[in-house]
């Protein structure tokens, strides 16, 4: 599967229709951006069960800064609508493949707790 464009039109139904999305923040004028994208793309073809997706910055401005883009690349991976890895920076082959294997053995119940479990810790600091 080729990747996908997001803009803010399809972000939420992209996220929102497939349980397991890859995005990768560029810019076209971005040399580190450059060198990724035949790694991202061979690992969307390599994956065709995943949805590899990418943000230009430059023309989803308002995208990028709602996830605090700072620098680019940045890669991303949300699973079950849920942000489980962001990071800057271009990722060898290895890389990419450890990676998305790992986000696909995660176990994502654990994860929801994980997080259920902080909000209640920080909402019962908050009160005090």
């Amino acid at each position: 599967m080729a990747t996908i464009e997001l803009t803010k039109d399809n972000f939420n139904e992209t996220l929102t229709e497939n349980n397991f999305v890859l995005i990768d923040f560029w810019a076209s004028w971005c040399g580190p951006c450059k060198q990724f994208a035949p790694v991202y793309e061979k690992a969307s073809e390599e994956h065709t069960d995943l949805v590899f997706a990418k943000v230009d910055t430059e023309d989803q401005q308002e995208l990028a800064a709602s996830f605090d883009i700072q620098s680019i690349p940045t890669l991303m991976v949300v699973r079950d609508r849920t942000v489980i890895y962001a990071q800057p920076g271009a990722l060898p082959e290895e890389a990419l493949q450890d990676l998305i294997k790992q986000a696909r053995d995660l176990d994502m119940d654990e994860v929801q707790k994980e997080i259920a479990k902080q909000q209640a810790e920080g909402d019962s600091a908050a009160e005090q």
